[in-house]
């Protein structure tokens, strides 16, 4: 603004917006950086540093401002802004006259409002998560978690998302429901656009409102995109679902530009944040489980485009363990593990192969299921030396993406199998062979291990 007269030009244009029911507004003001010093408007100067008491004094003369005093209130100001308390307390009994009379008239409605307003989760909802098992084959953890969201959307009618132009991909579209529209205003999909950082900041701004649990999609390597707003949702400890799919070099043909490499190491380092990457569809089950109960803070589920095994969980451990971020998969020969291997999402199958290898090799070899590192380092110290003994040195973490996030699980004993280069294009069986992700290059990294051990 450059003076008062532009006052009344600013009023004019946010009444036209207002009125604007149909398209979005956008109202562009022009100012300055430090309006009004005499010495340092309109300077970088102003810009990252204070003014100063010499140049305060002078701007405060400039602007015909009569008070000496720092941080002085005007009692016009004062009683002006007092005047949003009885405002606000008029808007407040307004608005409970109305509920009262809604609740009187629609009571079902009313109930379930309070509900969700509440936070609270309908009774039985759980009951409606697919329960997957080796006999469904192999199965993307996108194809899955599409299936989980499908099943629960009905008992959980509060989860409202979409994604930014990647639905198919991502898997988000709530079948046989209409999209979120003026004309469809109960409509259950959303559909954001290329804009995934507008995307997260529409999803903080419903999660904020209350009575929502948001979702949205997009491919993990666009997670950059939209870093700022899920910073902001982790500060304010925010409800918000991001599902991230096309999680690592396994995508294939896309080429380095689309396969995320340092993305899941950045994303477990915002504090406040869980990152779950499930291993196989019944872990999937269980990370939406544990995001849609979740308090406090917002959840990533991280996810394949390839298909990966369904594993048998009548010969493993139960995926409900999931929820304690790592847990101990599959035992060694006798009970006592000479060697721990541990993995997140499409590799944990590659590492329960490594075992077999190992097993007749004499090597007796404990694998462990780490979906969350997140969820694992808020569990008691006993809970993790019970899944990471501190006698077993020789450790072995494999995922493919940058290593850093698992050096503080293998210890000074052990060893991480990651990506620390860019991907490449090729078929992604290939691709996943060239970059060492095989039984056979897992066993010769063990072996290395246990001779350094000796």
């Amino acid at each position: 603004m450059e003076d008062g007269n532009d006052l009344a030009a600013l009023d004019r244009a946010t009444t036209a917006a207002k009125q604007e029911a149909e398209r979005p507004s956008l109202v562009i003001v022009r100012t300055h950086i430090a309006y009004g010093s005499p010495n340092k408007q309109d300077t970088a100067e102003a810009h990252g540093a204070p003014l100063g008491e010499e140049e305060v004094k002078l701007t405060k003369e400039n602007l015909g401002w009569p008070y000496e005093e720092p941080f002085t209130v005007p009692e016009t100001a004062l009683a002006e802004w007092r005047r949003c308390i009885d405002r606000g307390t008029e808007f407040e009994a307004e608005w409970e006259l109305r509920h009262q009379a809604y609740a009187a008239t629609h009571p079902n409605l009313a109930e379930e409002l309070d509900r969700r307003l509440r936070g609270v989760l309908a009774k039985g909802w759980e009951d409606a998560i697919p329960r997957f098992t080796s006999a469904d084959g192999p199965m993307a953890t996108r194809v899955a978690s599409g299936k989980v969201l499908n099943a629960v959307v009905p008992k959980v009618p509060e989860l409202l998302g979409g994604s930014a132009d990647l639905t198919p991909s991502n898997n988000t579209l709530v079948r046989g429901a209409a999209d979120l529209s003026a004309a469809a205003p109960g409509g259950r999909n959303m559909h954001f656009g290329i804009r995934e950082h507008g995307m997260g900041a529409v999803l903080t701004g419903m999660a904020l409102h209350g009575g929502i649990i948001p979702f949205g999609g997009t491919f993990l390597v666009f997670s950059d995109y939209m870093r700022p707003p899920i910073r902001l949702a982790s500060m304010m400890g925010l409800k918000v679902i991001y599902v991230f799919t096309h999680d690592s070099i396994g995508l294939g043909e896309d080429g380095p530009t689309h396969q995320p490499i340092e993305m899941l190491p950045a994303l477990r380092a915002i504090p406040n944040f869980t990152v779950i990457r499930p291993g196989d569809a019944a872990e999937t089950a269980e990370a939406w489980r544990v995001a849609i109960k979740h308090q406090g803070g917002p959840v990533a589920l991280v996810l394949t485009r390839q298909k990966v095994p369904s594993l048998d969980r009548t010969e493993l451990a139960s995926a409900e363990a999931l929820a304690r971020g790592g847990y101990v998969l599959s035992e060694a020969a006798g009970g006592t593990p000479q060697v721990i291997l541990m993995a997140s999402g499409s590799e944990l199958s590659l590492i329960l192969e490594a075992k077999e290898q190992l097993e007749k090799e004499a090597v007796p070899t404990r694998v462990v299921s780490m979906p969350s590192l997140d969820l694992f380092a808020a569990q008691p110290a006993a809970y993790r030396d019970e899944v990471l003994p501190p006698g077993v040195r020789v450790r072995l973490a494999v995922e493919a993406a940058q290593p850093m996030s698992w050096y503080q699980w293998v210890g000074d004993g052990g060893g991480v199998l990651g990506i620390e280069k860019f991907g490449a294009s090729a078929p992604y069986k290939r691709l996943l062979e060239e970059y060492g992700f095989s039984t056979e290059n897992i066993v010769a990294r063990v072996r290395e291990l246990v001779a350094g051990e000796r």
